[in-house]
């Protein structure tokens, strides 16, 4: 098990149709890949449906101060070098909402960890040093947050987590995350390549970096499924790309020299997956040799399904702009705020690809 004590399944949240409309957020229809009713420079963003056993958070029960948006001095610690497509969108989805709310520029206070776990923990204690009322955290790894836990607690500061879960005790250490199922996401994921291969055939897996819980849930989402639907499809290879590009080449090379018959990659982000592309064409494949199915949305990745590369692509959508303030906002006014809002994500294939090319990010 890949950075997780145990297999965590989200408690999945709902936000109110107000609330929806208070963050600003485009309602999608209910079922996955529907297309959006509103325009998709806002986050095009709907949630599941609720568990009993989730649990809320208030403002009385963490025992913070009543905060004002539009005077707030906020954080935003990013984890990643913002040459993926996803990193770039993230970061813009909070620029544009934290804009859009009056927060002075001054005000929004952001930081990349660069992919290094110890530069994002300073970053993110510095923050707290330098008097933020608020803090969105864009987690590198899901453990490892002892330290910033005791500091933005003494300071009662309030920390939503986005894109990936922080192994944490909720209304505590941290308010709310907000992101994918990502478990879900390898179910679909699988299906799509049991499709692909009509239920028979080998796969590889492009594993994302370890120590977080999306690697370790697009994983077992991915195998859980296969096992169950397609138990004809065997997986050959597995082997971390980091969730980069230039990883996920030269991981697809070895895996074409090991096993230059593979017939389908499973790539846990476009990014791998667009280096597994570079790949196959320096191997001599064809588009459609092998069948590529991935996640995140990017426009290079859909764009490759109108080439014919990849065979379909699950979105993970990283607006998170209008939900983050929009949590923020109804916690500080005294609202209950869900442990998790989960996010329903559309997905692309060739019935798509081309017509809701402009959709992706």
């Amino acid at each position: 098990m890949i950075g997780m004590r145990g297999r965590w399944r989200p408690a999945l949240a709902v936000l109110s149709a107000a609330a929806l409309l208070m963050t600003g957020c485009a309602k999608s229809e209910d079922e996955p890949g529907g297309s959006p009713t509103a325009d998709t420079s806002a986050a095009a963003q709907t949630t599941k449906s609720a568990d009993a056993g989730g649990s809320t958070c208030t403002l009385q029960q963490f025992g913070g101060q009543k905060v004002d948006l539009k005077t707030a001095t906020v954080g935003f610690s990013q984890s990643e070098k913002e040459a993926n497509p996803f990193r770039i969108a993230e970061t813009q989805s909070i620029k544009d909402e934290a804009a859009k709310l009056g927060i002075p520029a001054s005000n929004l206070k952001l930081t990349n960890a660069d992919s290094k776990f110890d530069k994002q923990i300073t970053d993110v204690s510095t923050l707290l040093d330098q008097g933020v009322q608020l803090l969105i955290v864009a987690p590198l790894n899901s453990d490892g947050w002892d330290s910033v836990f005791q500091k933005a607690a003494q300071k009662k500061v309030p920390i939503v987590t986005i894109d990936r879960k922080i192994n944490a005790k909720h209304c505590t250490d941290y308010l709310t995350f907000i992101g994918s199922d990502f478990y879900e996401q390898g179910k679909r994921a699988a299906d799509k390549m049991a499709k692909a291969l009509n239920n028979a055939g080998t796969v590889a897996i492009l594993l994302g970096a370890p120590g977080n819980n999306v690697t370790t849930l697009r994983t077992n989402g991915f195998k859980d499924q296969i096992a169950k639907v397609a138990p004809n499809i065997k997986i050959e290879f597995e082997q971390t790309g980091q969730f980069s590009r230039e990883e996920g080449q030269k991981v697809a090379e070895q895996l074409l020299q090991s096993k230059p018959n593979i017939n389908g990659i499973y790539a846990e982000n476009d990014e791998m997956a667009l280096g597994a592309i570079t790949a196959l064409k320096g191997a001599s494949k064809k588009a459609g040799d092998v069948k590529i199915v991935t996640i995140d949305g990017t426009k290079g990745a859909v764009q490759g399904i109108v080439d014919g590369w990849i065979f379909s692509v699950i979105e993970s959508n990283p607006r998170f702009g209008p939900l983050a303030f929009g949590a923020a906002q109804k916690f500080f006014n005294g609202e209950a705020i869900p442990e998790n809002i989960i996010i329903s994500d559309r997905e692309y294939d060739a019935s798509n690809a081309q017509s809701d090319l402009g959709l992706a990010y």
